[in-house]
């Protein structure tokens, strides 16, 4: 009874798609009546976006109080939490070239319903770098056209929180307390989402005809295969070079308890705490711990990243976009590495990554609805790789930071 309480939401959200799905395919055009339903929900959750980006990433940095061989600390982590994101990016960069979830699709009717593709003509390669990380005006910096800025503004505004030391704790206060208060905001938002996504659906799936998913379906089977490869795969090497044969081992012994929390909560936040007590047992010094778990659950997933690649190819291919030019490449992967960064903690974490992928390559807003569905349908093996993700980037940054023999050591003092 209590896990089938704690996928109660997500049996509920996909209930409302798949009835939506089924109520386009009946109905058909005629479905479009329900839109104004879909469109109230996503312009509820429009709103509270550019606060909650603001909110959570300020208080990030400002209340980061592990103050401990933080420099040391705080630049493994990233190091480590950039080079794993960048892995999972390009392995489902290659998993879409390999597969892409619209092959066999026919596009072309969707195209007809869906807003015109975006234009850089006119820009030159520094134009579109300035637009895309600043704004020459702090009020622009309030919109969902404008993320990125805002991002950059935030990380600048925490930094500056935190230099003030205690003159600026009641900021780090208030920033904490905010976000509290918008994670709680959005909590009774998405109590809509099953109404209001499955209207969307309904609506979407009755003008584009079912064609569409198709498209999702081998989005999300593409997904599955990536996740399994990552899971085993991908953490097995991790564990493996922060502690060989006995990391190895150490990690799939005491993986379990967090990968199953993830599973049956589909929320890297509630997964903290399983996260924070299996480390500890691989040995983790909870300096590094209680740093690790809490920023990863908020600026690192893996799960997060691979999901960001097949949202945008599934723009790119939508549109025709090309996706071959070492320069598309190189955007398609950083703009999922942020992807990654920005996605909520909490069971369907919001649409702030679909926002950033339209505001970044010029895509309307008015696809978010599109592209969040294959956010819908992810959410749990997403979750697995975002919580797991950080419990073994944890051992990877006490291997470089205690140095190779730390996990032996720790088997020697217990012993």
């Amino acid at each position: 009874m209590k896990i089938l309480k704690n996928y109660m939401f997500t049996i509920l959200l996909l209930s409302g798609i798949v009835i939506g799905g089924i109520s386009g395919i009946v109905f058909g055009e005629k479905a479009a009546i329900v839109k104004p339903i879909g469109e109230l929900f996503l312009n509820l959750m429009f709103v509270v976006i550019v606060p909650l980006v603001f909110l959570s990433v300020s208080s990030a940095i400002a209340n980061m109080e592990q103050m401990k061989r933080l420099g040391k600390i705080m630049g493994t982590v990233f190091a480590v939490f950039f080079t794993t994101a960048l892995i999972a990016a390009v392995i489902a960069f290659i998993g879409t070239l390999l597969y892409n979830p619209l092959q066999n699709v026919d596009t072309s009717a969707l195209l007809a319903h869906l807003p015109e593709a975006p234009s850089e003509q006119g820009k030159t390669l520094g134009e579109i770098i300035v637009s895309t990380f600043t704004v020459p005006d702090f009020l622009d910096l309030f919109s969902k056209s404008n993320l990125l800025p805002l991002i950059i503004f935030s990380i600048l505004f925490g930094l500056a929180t935190t230099l003030a030391g205690e003159k600026g704790r009641p900021i780090a206060d208030f920033l904490q307390a905010g976000t509290t208060v918008i994670l709680k905001m959005i909590h009774l938002i998405m109590y809509l989402a099953p109404i209001g996504l499955g209207c969307y659906f309904a609506a979407t799936v009755g003008e584009l005809g079912p064609q569409i998913l198709n498209g999702y379906v081998n989005a999300f089977l593409l997904y599955l295969l990536l996740a399994i490869v990552y899971f085993f795969g991908a953490n097995s090497l991790y564990a493996w070079i922060a502690g060989g044969k006995l990391g190895f081992m150490t990690f799939w012994k005491n993986v379990l308890t967090p990968a199953v929390t993830a599973i049956a909560t589909s929320s890297s936040a509630a997964s903290i705490p399983a996260n924070l007590l299996a480390t500890k047992k691989m040995g983790v010094p909870d300096d590094i711990a209680e740093t690790v778990i809490p920023l990863g659950a908020n600026t690192h997933k893996d799960g997060s990243v691979m999901g960001g690649i097949i949202k945008i190819v599934f723009l790119f291919t939508l549109f025709g976009k090309d996706m071959t030019s070492p320069s598309s490449i190189l955007a398609i992967i950083l703009v999922a590495f942020l992807v990654g960064a920005v996605m909520g903690a909490i069971p369907s974490g919001g649409m702030t990554g679909e926002l950033l992928i339209c505001s970044v390559f010029g895509f309307s807003p008015e696809l978010v609805g599109t592209i969040m569905i294959i956010s819908t349908i992810i959410d749990i093996p997403a979750t697995l790789l975002n919580s797991t993700g950080n419990t073994v980037c944890a051992m990877m940054v006490t291997r470089f930071v205690e140095g190779k023999d730390w996990l032996k050591k720790k088997v020697m003092i217990k012993a």
